[in-house]
């Protein structure tokens, strides 16, 4: 990963396993960075929120992590502060957005993990990681990109470093 914008990296991931433990080695790489803001882009069953279970376990929640498809926002409190949860797939109206009280838990203070980012018509900051997942061969794609600082580490999770 180079530059501005960052370099993508592209795996395949076998199975659902494989998945989270990508997620969980993403979450060890980026623990204690203060404000981070992930999409995580994918039709549906792709993987976003297999992703985001094995990122949760890893940073500590035992508790059930629910897909936050009905609800659009599930909060998780971790020993390094606050992770919001975020799926925009049934977001009715961008405007909505203000009504979920994401302002109360900024993504510079906090870890917001958004799946379908593209439903919130440009209302988010610039992410500092993009995460595409998509069905291939029995398993995923994954295309990763990260932004700025976080590159190297990314890498590394990445890679398997």
């Amino acid at each position: 990963m180079s530059g501005p914008a960052g370099r993508t990296l592209r795996l395949h991931l076998p199975g659902a396993a494989d998945t989270e433990a990508l997620g969980a080695r993403l979450a060890r790489a980026l623990a204690g960075r203060a404000g981070l803001l992930v999409f995580l882009r994918g039709d549906l069953g792709a993987g976003k929120t297999t992703l985001v279970r094995g990122w949760l376990r890893a940073l500590g929640v035992t508790g059930p992590i629910r897909s936050p498809t009905y609800t659009l926002v599930e909060p998780y409190e971790v020993a390094s502060g606050s992770v919001l949860h975020i799926d925009f797939y049934r977001l009715t109206g961008a405007a909505q957005i203000e009504q979920l009280g994401l302002a109360d838990t900024p993504p510079e203070r906090s870890l917001w993990l958004v799946e379908w980012p593209g439903r919130a018509d440009g209302r988010l900051p610039a992410p500092d990681l993009e995460i595409a997942l998509q069905a291939q061969d029995g398993g995923r794609l994954v295309l990763v990109t990260a932004h700025g600082e976080i590159e190297s580490a990314v890498r590394g999770a990445v890679e398997g470093e």
